[in-house]
């Protein structure tokens, strides 16, 4: 039997069939419900079936994530419907009024994540509390930071009277707009299930107030009927003016089932003997032995200061009292020696976190004998220790669990420790800022075995463009995504052009404050495929503010379809005023830097949970978003 004759090409083939007709109505829905939400609005972009089935699928879906961008309110609020399902909502809100907080309140919620609320108002508190009975988790940002918004402490009682079921509460607000004699005891309407509260700042004076009004309930419970505060909480983190001893007791005796405490202090003056923390101080922590974690940390944000008052002794008695620590975070304690940071190292036998800065005294010799301790480190950060050389990260390394590393501004580091380090079989997070390392460094780093996702080099002025081919020689160019290359004066365009040779995925790429980059270095990268997706297509961070070659040309290549993931772009705001808005136009969700602030969100990596797509189909999503539906007159009515 002769084999069929092929189909004439001058004949057009059938139409393929629709949607409904391919697959039963069931079972696309049943597969939209299992995506996220940003993959749910790709496939709603494709054709008038899918969205049909997204749209309905979006009355459903149970958590509704969407931090990449920040959306306004009349493009969010149809991506939102009436949904009683929906028990997650995390959104980045820059773009949003009070006219959206309908949107966001919503009764059936037990998750609620918000930043950027700089432009809602104290309103907002007000509504959660009379709609979210059933929330468990809240954290918000920055609240009403805008001009001319109010916050009020009566927004603050409603939100703790109507949430009761709260165990999880994180307002990085300034809690000095709640100033209110009745301040304290209005903590005690809050949720008795609450087990985790972080506040962003609290003046000294209103934190013992509400630390005073917990222990006179406690201390009348027994003979009246008092109320609760604060029966589980677990975790405590908290910003103020000064840490002081009497602070620490305070804590102690009010919070005694805290297993997770972090303070931190930015004092605007010296801190005087009675407003300051001492050596009695830390023997008053841990009474009860249920610390698990104990960071406190002095910023130098407004004043060069540190922990005067504390010496050895002080950390000896604490390191004898916290043996079960498993996390531990010191910053500023400039009179304490390798003795004191030793004795926690060494006491503390299940220690898996270990963060110091501004060590001043803390040498090699701490990490001496460290083969005799656990050896379950696995995130150190040792910024700013200025003493510390490569034989003690040559000891540091017997830690092979070790998976973050931060040694910036660790200036007396150079090539070896970074040999030693490049055999680690965990680490994948390595940060190296203003060290003395050289290209020799990166070869290592090159030939080594050690799974890098995120390399920080900003500041190490050594280094030449030979460290990008050395670098990218072996396994890393595969798990290599966050690249730090800025401050760096020898480094040129042909750097950047040899990186994209490389075809690395990169997701993040840092730059800025370099002199020798330029256009033909934006040129490279928007041309680099990566896996046959498009142009630049792995890029969704990009920073080159006060790059010196970088000229108006430059930002034509940020236009689609180049770039097609970026969401971060950091470029010089006098580049040329147009240009630049006329880019923020043509591109809405893309975040404009242009003052020099640093790019991205640490919180993203905090809370969201989003998965990073290898797909390039932004500009859809973008446009379904924008105009409705990007589904062209011949797909309509093929499908028909």
């Amino acid at each position: 039997m002769p084999p069929p004759l092929p189909p004439d090409p001058i004949e057009p083939c059938p139409p393929p069939p629709a949607m409904d007709a391919a697959l039963p109505g069931a079972v696309v829905a049943t597969i939209l419900s299992r995506l996220d939400v940003r993959s749910l609005l790709l496939a709603a972009a494709a054709c008038r079936g899918l969205r049909t089935c997204a749209s309905h699928a979006l009355v459903f879906l149970p958590s509704f994530h969407l931090l990449e961008v920040a959306l306004p309110h009349h493009l969010l609020r149809p991506l939102l419907p009436p949904n009683p399902s929906l028990r997650s909502l995390r959104l980045d809100c820059a773009s949003l009024e009070d006219n959206a907080i309908g949107c966001l309140a919503r009764s059936s919620l037990q998750e609620l994540l918000l930043l950027n609320c700089n432009k809602i108002s104290g309103r907002l508190l007000r509504e959660l509390g009379a709609t979210c009975r059933d929330l468990r988790m809240l954290s918000l940002n920055s609240l009403g930071e805008h001009r001319g918004l109010v916050v009020t402490f009566s927004d603050l009682q409603e939100l703790l009277n109507g949430c009761s079921q709260l165990e999880s509460l994180r307002l990085a607000l300034d809690f000095s707009t709640f100033d209110d004699p009745n301040f304290g005891r209005a903590w005690a309407s809050a949720s008795e299930r609450l087990s985790s509260l972080e506040i962003g700042y609290i003046p000294m004076t209103m934190l013992l107030e509400l630390l005073t009004a917990v222990v006179e309930a406690q201390q009348c419970m027994d003979y009246v009927k008092a109320p609760v505060f604060f029966p589980s909480l677990q975790k405590l983190c908290l910003t103020m003016d000064f840490i002081t001893d009497h602070l620490i007791g305070s804590i102690s005796v009010a919070l005694p089932s805290l297993t997770h405490l972090d303070l931190q202090d930015a004092p605007i003056i010296e801190p005087t003997s009675s407003s300051d923390l001492t050596n009695a101080g830390l023997q008053q922590i841990n009474p009860h032995g249920k610390l698990k974690h104990i960071s406190l940390m002095r910023s130098q944000e407004f004043l060069v200061t540190s922990f005067r008052r504390v010496n050895d002794l002080g950390i000896l008695l604490m390191a004898d009292k916290c043996s079960n620590l498993e996390s531990v975070c010191l910053g500023g304690f400039s009179r304490v020696t390798d003795t004191g940071f030793r004795a926690i190292i060494h006491s503390c036998s299940g220690l898996h976190k270990l963060r110091v800065s501004h060590g001043s005294h803390l040498t090699d010799l701490v990490f001496h004998d460290i083969v005799a301790t656990s050896l379950c480190l696995t995130h150190v950060s040792l910024r700013w220790c200025k003493l510390i050389t490569d034989i003690g990260i040559e000891r540091l390394s017997f830690n092979k669990d070790l998976n973050v590393l931060d040694l910036r501004d660790c200036r007396s580091l150079g090539d070896e420790a970074v040999r030693a380090l490049s055999c680690l079989p965990k680490l994948q997070t390595l940060s190296l800022d203003g060290t003395d390392i050289s290209d020799e460094a990166l070869k290592y780093l090159g030939l080594g075995t050690c799974p890098l996702t995120s390399l920080s080099l900003r500041g190490c002025r050594r280094l030449t463009n030979d460290c990008i081919p050395l670098l990218f020689a072996g396994s890393v160019k595969q798990s290599l995504q966050v690249l730090d290359i800025s401050r760096i004066p020898s480094v040129t365009n042909d750097a950047i052009m040899l990186l994209a040779r490389s075809r690395t995925p990169l997701v993040e790429l840092r730059m800025r404050e370099n002199p020798k980059i330029g256009d033909a270095a934006v040129m490279a990268l928007a041309s680099m495929q990566v896996d046959g997706g498009t142009y630049g297509s792995s890029l969704q961070l990009l920073d080159l503010y006060d790059c010196g070659g970088i000229t108006p040309l430059a930002t034509r290549w940020f236009k689609k379809p180049y770039f097609p993931r970026l969401r971060w772009l950091g470029i010089t705001g006098s580049l040329n005023r147009v240009m630049v808005d006329a880019l923020t136009r043509s591109r809405p969700f893309l975040h404009m830097a242009s003052r020099g602030e640093e790019l991205g969100t640490m919180l993203w990596d905090t809370y969201s949970d989003w998965y990073r797509h290898n797909d390039d189909d932004l500009d859809e999503l973008e446009q379904w978003l924008l105009d409705g539906e990007p589904v062209s007159d011949d797909d309509t009515a093929m499908e028909e």
